[in-house]
């Protein structure tokens, strides 16, 4: 069951990707149009998942599920997994992979490689109040208070002093 992203309640789990490029105004008509259908039709065992979707700087698309009404299970995940994974081979985009780190320079969103970011940390290229997205949050609270941040205050911050 689609609903606004908006109006999930804070407690809801939500699944962050980040693309490795920024799609484009075509891309993202189409991508916005398979997830309403796939978020309208997600289930598990049987019973509709309340779930919504955002996608920010053209490159970060965010399902949130609402926990409350009805748990996601191994199959629905799996279901969401796959969905992604066509989305990644229908766009040429990396979307699963956890090793990169997307940060801001100005209003640009910058993707580099752990290690390139790690080597970009050590020549202060990046620094401590540089903006990171933390794609490690569980839930909407901490999507909205904990996302954005300077890498100081995420997991990032073992890169920079």
């Amino acid at each position: 069951m689609l609903v606004e992203f908006s109006t999930l309640p804070e407690e809801s789990r939500v699944w962050i990707y980040q693309a490795n490029r920024s799609f484009t105004e075509t891309e993202l008509e189409e991508i916005q149009s398979k997830l309403n259908t796939f978020i309208e039709n997600w289930t598990a065992h049987g019973s509709d998942l309340q779930s919504g979707y955002t996608i920010k700087y053209k490159r970060f698309i965010i399902i949130g599920l609402n926990q409350d009404l009805n748990k996601a299970t191994g199959c629905s995940i799996d279901a969401s997994v796959h969905f992604i994974q066509q989305i990644e081979k229908e766009y040429n985009v990396d979307l699963m992979d956890k090793m990169n780190v997307s940060y801001k320079q100005g209003e640009y969103v910058a993707y580099k490689s752990l290690t390139d970011f790690r080597k970009m940390a050590k020549d202060k290229a990046v620094s401590k109040n540089t903006i990171v997205f933390n794609n490690l949050v569980s839930n909407i609270a901490e999507f909205k208070e904990n996302w954005e941040v300077p890498a100081s205050d995420s997991w990032h911050s073992r890169f920079v002093k």
